[in-house]
């Protein structure tokens, strides 16, 4: 893990699961929020690997900022709550793709659900991942198809011949197809 961000109501609670959470998972950046809002804050300004919320916070609940950080972020999100509260918050936000752990900590409960929660994250970039590559395409296709009319329409091509003009200037300029298709649609004025 890389970047961590815990959510307390005190300083030394965040040092103790900051401590804690060292003992099972090494971790370079450990940042420390002391109120819901600060961590909105830095959710806006930072990328984090996990936001391990340990709560009541001194101005909210939690449970809002765990769903908010599950939907906004790719993090994996971690409640910490008291024991007789578990079974209620769980149900809160088990929708939302937060993992709830009960107070006081057990460390190998702890560690199986670091383990997992990190597996979905993980899980969850890649498919991201793999979205943003398939978005792209699906942009490429239909780029290169409005200059592909283009051609049909001002240069009196057949669709094939087109095709094979894009190509063929994207092999000869060592360019891409959707490079050759934007200089078209640049050319033609649209």
């Amino acid at each position: 893990m890389e970047r961590v961000l815990i959510v307390t109501a005190t300083a030394k609670s965040g040092t103790m699961l900051a401590q804690f959470l060292r003992s099972v998972e090494p971790t370079d950046a450990v940042e420390t929020a002391l109120s819901g809002g600060e961590a909105r804050r830095l959710l806006l300004e930072y990328e984090y690997d996990l936001v391990l919320i340990n709560v009541p916070l001194p101005d909210e609940f939690g449970h809002e900022l765990a769903a908010l950080a599950a939907h906004d972020t790719t993090a994996g999100v971690m409640l910490v709550v008291r024991e007789e509260q578990a079974d209620e918050v769980s149900a809160r936000v088990e929708s939302d793709g937060v993992f709830v752990v009960a107070k006081p900590l057990n460390k190998a409960l702890f560690y199986q659900a670091l383990r997992v929660l990190l597996a979905a994250r993980r899980r969850l970039c890649g498919l991201q991942s793999e979205n943003r590559k398939l978005q792209r395409k699906i942009e490429d296709i239909r780029i290169i198809d409005r200059a592909k009319c283009l051609l049909i329409e001002l240069r009196g091509m057949t669709e094939p011949e087109a095709h094979a003009y894009i190509e063929k200037q994207a092999m000869d300029r060592r360019m891409t197809r959707r490079d050759i298709a934007q200089d078209i649609l640049q050319i033609e004025g649209f």
